[in-house]
């Protein structure tokens, strides 16, 4: 049993990257926009290993490793800067942090 066909799982990647954009782009919450990245990020994950399967190559799946590494890199980054934010009674809205700016 060989499971389903590889279009699959990159449509589902690809499905999944298109959710994530569009929780970037629609969404102002700081919370809501870094689990959309995340969500991005464990798409090319899903498409990388899809690919990888397929060609019967590991370096996908080596570089998929290599991605949650930044993406749990970047969480720790995202949440401090987060729970920093909330400790200060300041806004968590991404338009009212862009006037943060020096």
């Amino acid at each position: 049993m060989s499971g389903p066909n590889v279009a699959w799982y990159v449509a589902l990647a690809a499905c999944l990257l298109g959710i994530g954009a569009l929780g970037v782009l629609i969404r102002r919450n700081t919370l809501v926009v870094l689990l959309s990245l995340e969500l991005m990020l464990n798409a090319g994950n899903l498409a990388l290993i899809a690919l990888a399967r397929h060609w019967h190559n590991g370096a996908g799946q080596i570089f998929a490793l290599a991605v949650m590494a930044i993406a749990a890199s970047e969480v720790c980054v995202g949440l401090g800067l987060v729970v920093a934010l909330n400790r200060r009674h300041l806004s968590l809205d991404v338009d009212t942090l862009s006037e943060l700016k020096g």
